[in-house]
Order: structure tokens, then sequence, then C-alpha cells
């Protein structure tokens, strides 16, 4: 068996002489206490020198990417003929066997064999000092180092932080030029604004088209649509604009010329940033897009710094100053910040948009650190979590159209009609009424009706009945059959007559108590009304004695008249 050994200096083959003492992987370690006893497990085969440090800094690379130089496999194939060879790494192992044909082991015995090489390294290596050693692992670390910053994703995406921050500045000059252009041609040609309200394709107008009086002539088919090119021609023979020079018009034609210019090299640079987006952080764009990303990136400062954040504050980057002002204030804390301009975040009804930006910004931060740390280069990531959010989002909106609907879950709540359920408390009444045709006949020959009678009638004939008794028993018969027709009505015959006994009860104790009231009423009638015939007599007599003599003579002749 041969050990591989990567040095600083180049590769090592080590042969193994006891492959017996790799069974016992406890007691290899004291092997290599000394140099004698390590010289009797491994002794150097072959060795392969780097020629320089740029052949050093290749293989190194090669080996931590798991695989196998150029140098490398020469140095194998000239030296590991039949052999098996014993490696640190389970990965490179497979490229060798793959692509050298060599059967190549990997276990806990091999990791201790190479633990023990590089403690006794400098004497089972003639030639190879530790002053001399040292000083190439450092330069080797410092090489290294270098060549995996220049090509880090930490360094790349300082391209895409220049491209937007330029994106941004050219559509301020752009808006600003376009402005200034609508202005300065506004006073030859007023109404073209109104009609024209693209700035690029004003611009484009304006440098065909020069003077207004040109307008009628010329054909506006490639630039602007038909109906659009028609109210054009029609303001420009009405226009109330005034006239201007021709040096005028050639500088509102250069100025047209750089807004269309700015314009060109927009669209340039938005497609570079949309290339260099998608190659550095592909499932980021997936989610957010081109610009909402690069946004997130530059004010991050780079993809790694952004992908140490939190989703929390990823959600509410670019609100620094309406958050500190919320603290401040005491007040509530905004609740996105870049996020709103993304396209869910847009999507969603503004109850929800809060709801949306803390997901997306969830979401966003685990793509980022995807993105900055993982190893793949495709979106999957990104487009899974997009469909999840738009699930996410449907699934709010439905509960907002059933809670605008008035059912209390998410989805309209559709019942089946019951008559027996009350609209408010949702318990059930009395069951259906269904017709009764006993309730047809007369009222006063029903024969509950008139088994009530007999039994009121009975106590009634014991005691004299008076008008007022009268009246009372109508009252009372008609009550007792407004009370019948419900329970008839109704299908519970038992309650009823159990509550009509109750009733009629309580109804002979009523009528006891009236006919005694009304006995005492009537003695006491009787004992008013002779109080008042002795009052109208006393009064008589005194206005007797009271009266003159005259007025009697006067009396006596009425008397003899009438006589």
């Amino acid at each position: 068996m041969l050990l591989l050994f990567e040095t600083p200096a180049g590769f090592a083959l080590f042969k193994v002489l006891d492959e017996g003492k790799l069974s016992k992987v406890e007691d290899l370690g004291k092997e290599f206490s000394s140099p004698d006893s390590a010289r009797k497990v491994v002794k150097l085969k072959a060795f392969s020198k780097f020629e320089n440090t740029s052949e050093a800094l290749e293989s190194v690379t090669k080996i931590i990417e798991s695989s196998t130089s150029k140098g490398l496999r020469k140095f194998l194939r000239a030296n590991c003929d039949g052999e098996t060879l014993a490696v640190a790494d389970s990965k490179l192992g497979n490229a060798i066997k793959d692509k050298l044909k060599i059967e190549c082991v990997h276990n806990n015995a091999v990791m201790e064999l190479m633990r023990g090489v590089r403690s006794q390294l400098t004497e089972l290596i003639s030639g190879l000092a530790t002053q001399d050693l040292a000083p190439m692992s450092l330069g080797l670390s410092h090489s290294l180092s270098r060549y995996k910053l220049k090509f880090s994703p930490d360094k790349v995406d300082t391209m895409i932080i220049q491209a937007i921050g330029l994106l941004d500045d050219l559509d301020k000059e752009l808006n600003t030029y376009a402005m200034r252009v609508r202005e300065w041609y506004g006073w030859h040609f007023p109404e073209l604004a109104k009609i024209v309200q693209d700035n690029i394709l004003y611009a484009r107008s304006v440098k065909l088209m020069g003077s207004r009086d040109n307008a009628a002539k010329l054909d506006f088919s490639e630039i602007l649509p038909e109906e659009v090119e028609a109210e054009l021609k029609e303001a420009a023979v009405i226009s109330m604009g005034s006239d201007v020079s021709d040096v005028d018009l050639m500088n509102i034609k250069e100025l047209c010329d750089q807004v269309l210019s700015l314009a060109e090299y927009r669209a340039q640079l938005y497609d570079y940033l949309k290339n260099r987006m998608n190659t550095i952080a592909p499932n980021l764009t997936a989610l957010v897009g081109e610009l909402v990303g690069a946004r997130l990136i530059a004010h991050g400062g780079s993809l790694l710094n952004l992908a140490k954040q939190p989703g929390s504050t990823v959600q509410i980057l670019g609100a620094e100053k309406a958050l500190f002002r919320a603290l401040k204030t005491k007040h509530a804390t905004p609740k996105y910040g870049l996020l709103y301009h993304a396209s869910l975040v847009g999507q969603a009804p503004p109850k929800m948009k809060g709801k949306m930006s803390r997901s997306l910004a969830a979401k966003a931060a685990l793509t980022i650190r995807y993105d900055a740390l993982g190893d793949g280069q495709d979106d999957s990531m990104g487009l899974e979590n997009r469909l999840k959010l738009e699930a996410r989002l449907r699934n709010l909106e439905g509960k907002e159209l059933g809670r605008s609907a008035g059912s209390a879950k998410g989805k309209p709540k559709i019942e089946a009609y019951d008559k027996d359920r009350k609209k408010g408390a949702g318990g059930l009444i009395t069951p259906a009424k269904t017709y009764n045709p006993s309730a047809d006949a007369i009222l006063g020959q029903t024969p509950n009706s008139t088994a009530r009678k007999v039994e009121e009638e009975e106590p009634a004939k014991e005691a004299p009945v008076t008008g007022q008794e009268k009246k009372e028993k109508k009252k009372k018969k008609r009550s007792e059959e407004e009370t019948a027709v419900p329970s008839d009505r109704n299908g519970t015959a038992e309650q009823d007559g159990e509550g009509e006994a109750k009733k009629e009860k309580k109804k002979k104790k009523k009528h006891q108590a009236e006919s005694d009231g009304v006995q005492n009423d009537a003695e006491n009638a009787d004992e008013g009304g002779k109080k008042k015939k002795k009052r109208k007599h006393a009064e008589a007599v005194e206005d007797d004695e009271y009266e003159t003599p005259s007025k009697k003579k006067e009396k006596k002749k009425k008397k003899k008249t009438e006589g």
C-alpha cells in the first residue's frame, strides 16, 4: 500500500512497510512517537517537487476542488503500478480511480497514518528542514487566499453596485433632459405635450418634425400610432404656439439627440445588470426581480454582508430613517423598505402588504444566503419560493374576500336553509306548524270549549249573575280560546293538557277573587247611593228653610196652573 501526502514543496509517496499495524488504529499514534519508530512503519518511495509558486497554487487549488492536476497524474502513473493508494479525501480518491484506474482507500486508519506522517514529516523526507517548510506553507497560503479573493462573489458584486447606482443617475438625468425638451419646444408647439405622453417618443417626434409647419408633410407611422399621428397633424395646423428661429430648433434637436442616446445607453446598462444578477444571485433575481435585488445588494454593501442579515433587517432595508423616527416618537415601525417595489408586494391588497413583505423578506434572506454561500448556480430555489409566496398571496386574498362577504372564515359560508332555526341566536324553535282542521270550527262549538263551559257554568249557577260578571266571563272565554288555539296547532298534547289544568286553577282563583271584589263594590255602591240621597234631601230641606215667602208663593201658583 502507498500513501499520497501533499506538502507545500510537492507531492510525496510513502510505502507502508507493515500493513498489519493499520488494524490497530488506537495504537497507531504510538508508532510515530519517535523518528526511528516512524521509519519502521512508512518509508519514502518518491517525491515530486513543485517547480514554482504558480504550479504549487494550481495543484493545491485542484486538490481543494477534489480533482487532479497534470503533474499529479504523471507522478501517480509513474509510481503506482498495481498498488493500492491511501488518500486523505474520498472525493479525490474517486477522481483518481475514474481517470487513472488506481484503487484508492480512505478510512480511519489512513487518517491516523496521515497524522503520524505529518508529525515526523521533516525526519521522513530528507532535505526538507523545518525552517524551509514554514516559509513555503506561508507563501502558498497567501497565494491561495489572493486567488480565491480574486474570484469570490464578494468582489464580483461590486459591478452590480456600480451598475445600479449608474442606472438610478441615468433615470434622473434622462427625466431632467426630457422635461427640458418639453418646456423648450412647448413655446413653439404646446399642444404636442398632451398628445404625446412618452418622453422618448416626444423627443423622436420633435427631432423628426422640427418646425410644426412640417407636420402635415411628414410620416410619423414608424414612431406614433395612426390616431395619435392624425391628432398631431390637426393640432399643428391650429396651434397657438409662437414661432422660433432655425438656430433654436437646431439646439432643441441636439438636446433630443442627447435624450435618445441616454435612453439607448440606459437600455444597454439594464441588460448588463440583468445578466450580472442572473449570474451572481439567480435565486434572489427570480424572487424579487433584477432592480430590487441589485438595490438590496448595493444597500447592504455586498452579497456576503447581505447574507449575514436576518429577514427582519432585509424587510426594512431602505427605510432606516422612518424606523429610527418611529422608535424616537414611539410610533409604529415601517413594514417595508426596498421590498415595497417587488411585484409580490405590489400585487397584495393594501391591508396585506405588511404580511406579504414579511413573508417575502424571510424567503429573500434564504435565497441570498444560498446565492452567496451555496454551490448551486441555478434559480430553482428562488422559483420554488416564489410559487409558495404566490399561493400564500392567493390564500390571503381569499380570506379577505371571505371576510368582506360576511363569513368568519376564509371562504364564504353557505348554509342549507333551515326553517326551524332562528336567525340570530342559532337555536331551534318549535317544529313546523301543520294545518289543524279542528280550528276551522266555530270557537264556541269546539269540544274543548264546550267542556270548559260546563265546568265554568256549574260554579256560576251558585251565585246570582250581574252585568259586570257577564262581561268578565266573556273576557275569560276569549282568553281561553286564544290560548287553546295555539296549543291545538302545536303538536305537544300532554304539555298543553298540564298547562291548561294549571291555567284553569289560576283562573278560578282569579274569578273567585274578582266575584268577591264585585260584591263588595256593589255593597259599597248601595251604601254610597243611600248617602247621596240623604245628602240631597238635607240640601233640599236647607233650601226650603232659606227660601223667601215670595218664592213660596210663586211655586204654589205654578203648581195650580199645572194642575
